[in-house]
């Protein structure tokens, strides 16, 4: 190899290095990018509808399994010195704690303003019922370990909790607030699942008769009234094509309260379209509790 022809071969190379090293970079811009890019459209949901939203799990020995938790806690200033709380929970079969924390609810939420609650919304598994059966005591878990560690992590009014919930989560609302009459402001049922025997039950929603017994709300609600839900505001809405529609007009009836009917179906549309309506709700019950 001629002399000249080293100097060109080593300017070649360190052309092809330096090339090198400017590739390698701008490898390491675009992740960087995307890895920005991804964390702005995680947090994009939260930032959108003016809420933080925390994901974490609860260990509960009351249900002997670790469990997700979504909750959301509204940007600014509350109208009180503390947010208030509202548990909302989920209808069976559903996608567990996400099922609910949708942008059709958050956009009820923002419309709240100031006067917006945190929302937890615990995972209650396929079919729980939330309440306390053979596979555990999904009441406590509720009531004694989703509740504090929500008002824990979010800073939320201890005194000022509401409890409400579609389909499942309804019943779910209204079983667990008789356990508790003096904990909770406010109690909501959404398409509330509620049978008024056990012959009409679904599959997997109670162990057997003698648990659909002990958590008969609307037995409960005939024989105790509407004192056994102590102070709390009560509401109670369903589709007009519902088939939990007597169930719901049957506990209406023995609570003495307004059954409140819409057209639609037992499905995510009708809720979907009341979520402004359940949350000023839970907002007014909150604020004067």
């Amino acid at each position: 190899m001629s002399s000249g022809a080293r100097p060109r071969a080593a300017h070649r190379r360190r052309r092809l290095l330096a090339a090198l090293v400017v590739i390698a970079l701008l490898g390491v811009g675009v992740t960087e990018a995307r890895r920005h890019w991804r964390g702005d459209v995680e947090t994009g949901a939260a930032a959108a509808h003016r809420a933080q939203i925390e994901r974490y799990t609860v260990r509960s020995r009351f249900v002997r399994r670790t469990l997700p938790q979504v909750a959301a806690t509204p940007r600014g200033e509350p109208s009180q010195s503390k947010r208030p709380l509202l548990v909302f929970l989920h209808g069976s079969g559903d996608d567990g704690e996400e099922s609910n924390a949708n942008g059709a609810f958050f956009q009820a939420l923002d419309r709240l303003g100031a006067r917006a609650p945190v929302v937890v919304f615990p995972n209650g598994g396929e079919s729980s019922y939330f309440h306390r059966r053979g596979d555990g005591d999904w009441a406590r878990y509720v009531l004694d370990e989703v509740i504090p560690q929500a008002i824990r992590r979010t800073g939320a009014d201890p005194d000022r909790v509401a409890i409400g919930g579609i389909s499942m989560g309804g019943f779910g609302a209204y079983n667990l607030a008789r356990l508790r009459p003096r904990r909770f402001c406010a109690v909501g049922g959404h398409s509330a699942a509620l049978w008024q025997s056990g012959g009409e039950l679904a599959p997997g929603a109670f162990d057997d008769a003698a648990d659909f017994a002990r958590n008969d709300v609307i037995a409960i609600a005939r024989s105790r009234g509407r004192g056994a839900w102590g102070s709390a505001r009560l509401w109670l809405d369903g589709g007009t094509k519902d088939p939990f529609r007597a169930g719901g007009d049957a506990l209406a009836a023995a609570l003495g309260i307004r059954m409140r009917h819409w057209e639609g179906e037992h499905e995510g549309d009708y809720w979907r379209a009341h979520f402004d309506r359940y949350l000023r709700f839970y907002a007014d019950a909150l604020e004067a509790c």
